[in-house]
């Protein structure tokens, strides 16, 4: 009677971290395995055959969650002072100094057209309110009133016919972190050219 060959460990190995998520690791250990039961002539191909499978799943969902945390860290990160060129940007990535083309109709404010300040544009964000990031979502309501007591324009550019516009977190995007109010120094029309914060702003 011949004897039974030995099951390869590093097929075992395989599955075991294929059921562990460890989806790379499975994958190149079930390739050495599938490579081993044909060169030692041991037991596991079916096994290190499910080992390549969980891990070829695993490295995909894996790879889908880092490009998603790549493409959300790029889609968050605040953006220079005066952009080098017109860029869409999300609202939660404007920071005190950033032109806007023109600013959206009311309600919940997704992406806008951000330019340089000496292109022209319609606001202009002159005043951040940031939220404690351990704070209770206040309400609607509330948020909005923090973030307008935060944004007051001098009495010169009131004379001038500058008006301010409050963009405040929504529910969602509390829910999501986002814990910062905008206050923007708008020129209805636009054709505003410079920049309020030094001073160097030209109303057309």
């Amino acid at each position: 009677m011949e004897p039974r060959a030995r099951l390869e460990p590093t097929a075992v190995w395989s599955l075991v971290t294929g059921l562990l998520a460890l989806g790379p690791v499975a994958l190149v250990l079930g390739v050495v395995a599938l490579r081993r039961t044909a060169s030692r002539h041991t037991r596991g191909r079916g096994i290190a055959i499910a080992g390549v499978v969980l891990g070829v799943v695993g490295t995909v969902a894996l790879l889908a969650v880092v490009a998603a945390v790549v493409l959300t860290t790029l889609a968050t990160r605040p953006l220079p002072t005066d952009v080098a060129e017109p860029r869409d940007a999300r609202a939660q990535q404007l920071v005190t100094g950033s032109c806007v083309a023109s600013i959206p109709e009311d309600g919940p404010v997704g992406s806008v057209r951000v330019v340089p300040c000496a292109d022209p544009h319609e606001a202009q964000v002159v005043t951040l309110f940031a939220f404690a990031e351990d704070a209770v979502w206040p309400g609607q309501q509330a948020a909005d009133a923090r973030v307008a007591r935060a944004c007051v324009l001098d009495e010169s550019e009131v004379t001038a016919g500058v008006r301010t516009v409050t963009w405040s977190p929504t529910e969602q995007s509390w829910a999501d972190g986002d814990r910062v109010g905008l206050c923007l120094a708008v020129v209805d029309g636009g054709g505003v050219t410079g920049s309020f914060l030094d001073g160097s702003a030209e109303l057309p």
